[in-house]
């Protein structure tokens, strides 16, 4: 049986560095600034990017959107965390 959305996100946090949250919720920014490290992504000067412009910056990075302009600064899917915790070694 495959991961819930849930799952996912905590596998990626732990694999990030962060901790596990027992409520369903989103990334946290600073849980996004440890992905886009993670991943080696530049978040610009001081980590002061935006939410939806590190959802971007990954999505580019792990190949689930071919380029910044295309890509969606939305939460992410079940698809996008199963390719995120692929490449983060979930």
């Amino acid at each position: 049986m495959s991961p819930t959305v849930q799952e996912l996100r905590n596998a990626i946090r732990v694999a990030t560095g962060r901790f596990e949250r027992e409520v369903k919720a989103s990334f946290t920014k600073e849980e996004l600034q440890a992905v886009c490290e993670a991943l080696g992504v530049d978040v610009g000067e001081a980590g002061r990017s935006s939410t939806s412009q590190m959802r971007r910056l990954i999505r580019v990075q792990v190949d689930i959107a071919e380029s910044l302009e295309s890509a969606s600064g939305s939460t992410f899917r079940k698809a996008d965390l199963q390719a995120l915790a692929d490449e983060v070694g979930a």
